[in-house]
């Protein structure tokens, strides 16, 4: 019985934690910043107009010193640039289950958090081009560090 329950108590653990963050519908990730060679990775999405999506980042970084991570995100509209903007990865908010350490200059960070959010305004195919981009830090090890559409 106490196990059917632990279950039970897991499963509507979950299912609350979409029901407040969103509906995961893409997921970029990188290994690493596009400081010395571009790296663009990308996701393609059928949305339609009114409906609602937000932009988490999911991070796990390690660095010295000061460091800024932003994201570049170029937006096509059926294969049509419409433009694009930056997010910076370091400022959430929402923040969730975030560890952070530091012991002299060195920081261990790993979180999830909200960056943005958009209501789409035409339906089409939305075509999400992300670069990730660091200040110069040459410490800066990236466990993961993930681009996340929901609605």
């Amino acid at each position: 019985m106490k196990k059917l329950l632990l279950g039970l108590s897991i499963t509507l653990a979950l299912i609350g934690c979409d029901a407040l963050t969103g509906e995961e519908i893409g997921r970029i990730s990188f290994k690493q910043t596009s400081d010395v060679e571009q790296i663009i990775r990308e996701t393609t999405l059928d949305l339609k107009k009114g409906e609602k999506i937000s932009f988490w980042t999911e991070i796990d970084i390690e660095y010295e010193n000061e460091l800024a991570l932003i994201y570049t995100v170029e937006l096509l509209i059926d294969s049509k640039e419409q433009g694009g903007f930056k997010m910076n990865a370091l400022e959430t908010n929402p923040t969730m289950m975030e560890i952070k350490k530091s012991l002299g200059n060195k920081t261990t960070w790993r979180y999830t958090g909200k960056m943005n959010h958009w209501t789409i305004k035409e339906d089409g195919n939305y075509t999400f081009k992300a670069v990730l981009h660091s200040s110069e830090n040459h410490t800066l090890k990236i466990n993961k560090a993930e681009l996340v559409l929901k609605k």
